[in-house]
């Protein structure tokens, strides 16, 4: 009678090893998930909104801005009434996670100002008390309004948050933003599953690293007086009611 020989199972890796391999697997998923999420304006220009206007153009420039980020879409419009009463909180909210001012690291965070302005100056004057980080589509991009199509928006304003990989965390995290403020983004960040990069150093991709001791001082300095700065519109800036788009409702635009 032959003998069966028994073949023994391979041998498990140490759980360090396994533990170390599932954080490699988040990785790669989450790089291709920055590619996947710059493929999402894949036709499109990002345009910046600092003083020069920098433009996002390739695939690359899009994908190391919102690579392994939560990427908040903000449908709004300054003529309505609403998108003015919220876009303070808004710029609090992400000034207050991503602003070396308040943080030491800046969150895993985008924004992309989704217009629906009716005119490109409207859009411009919205954008102009609104943080340099921000990024949005240029005025006569159609992408602005195939995108509130695509993710059913339907009113202003609201705000979508995507997870790295594209998929939709939230589908109007307005109120949300309202009620919780910056409190709210560790719930989306855990369950978005975002890779924590505290352990790395900090990145800064809008300025290069210093070129004087001082030179932090000054910017620290110029930050606390840049709101005594800024000119201020008709009302203190405060905007205007009225327009097309003062109900808040989408469907015209749309």
């Amino acid at each position: 009678m032959a003998s069966v020989t028994r073949q023994r199972p391979p041998p498990r890796a140490p759980p360090q090893v396994r533990a170390g391999l599932a954080v490699l697997s988040r990785v790669l998923s989450q790089l291709r998930g920055g590619w996947a999420m710059a493929s999402l304006f894949s036709d499109s220009v990002l345009i910046r909104n600092n003083s020069e206007q920098d433009l996002l153009e390739t695939e690359a420039e899009r994908g190391r801005r919102l690579e392994n980020r939560l990427v908040l879409l903000f449908f709004g419009a300054r003529g309505c009434a609403r998108c003015q009463a919220f876009a303070p909180a808004l710029r609090d909210f992400f000034v207050r996670l991503t602003d070396e001012f308040y943080v030491v690291r800046a969150a895993q965070l985008a924004l992309v100002y989704v217009s629906q302005d009716p005119t490109a100056e409207q859009q411009a004057l919205f954008l102009r008390d609104m943080p340099e980080c921000w990024l949005f589509l240029p005025f006569e991009d159609d992408l602005r309004r195939d995108l509130g199509r695509r993710f059913s928006v339907q009113r202003l304003p609201a705000v979508v948050v995507l997870k790295p990989d594209g998929d939709v965390l939230t589908r109007d995290a307005a109120d949300e933003i309202q009620r919780l403020g910056p409190a709210c983004f560790a719930n989306w960040q855990e369950a978005a599953e975002v890779l924590d990069r505290s352990f790395l150093p900090p990145e800064d991709l809008d300025e290069p690293p210093p070129r004087s001791l001082t030179e932090p001082l000054r910017r620290c300095k110029y930050r606390v007086d840049l709101e005594a700065r800024k000119p201020q519109g008709p009302g203190g800036g405060a905007g205007e009611e009225g327009g097309a788009g003062t109900g808040g409702g989408a469907e015209a635009l749309f």
